[in-house]
């Protein structure tokens, strides 16, 4: 015999949660990080600027802040190379 089982999701508790300074340190470490390995990849004289912000979650930004940046997305996956050395889960949309 199968068994019912109900499940409720507190959408206003987790979205609590996912804008909280527990959560926000852990995007915060992981984007520091992401960073100091993107600007290994590119140089010192490229400018890499983060960006933190809060939507729905916390959440922050990595730009390579150079004209260059975007070739060398392109041409050499900076970003995702970073991060994935970090273990994220890089993924195409």
């Amino acid at each position: 015999m199968a068994h019912k089982i109900e499940v409720e999701v507190d959408f206003a508790g987790i979205g609590e949660i996912a804008r909280g300074d527990d959560v926000r340190q852990m995007v915060n470490q992981a984007t520091e990080q992401i960073a100091g390995r993107v600007r290994g990849l590119v140089g010192d004289d490229v400018p890499v600027t983060v960006s933190e912000y809060t939507t729905d979650r916390e959440a922050a930004s990595i730009t390579i802040a150079d004209r260059r940046g975007i070739g060398l997305q392109a041409k050499h996956g900076v970003l995702t190379r970073a991060a994935a050395g970090i273990g994220a889960d890089v993924r195409i949309r």
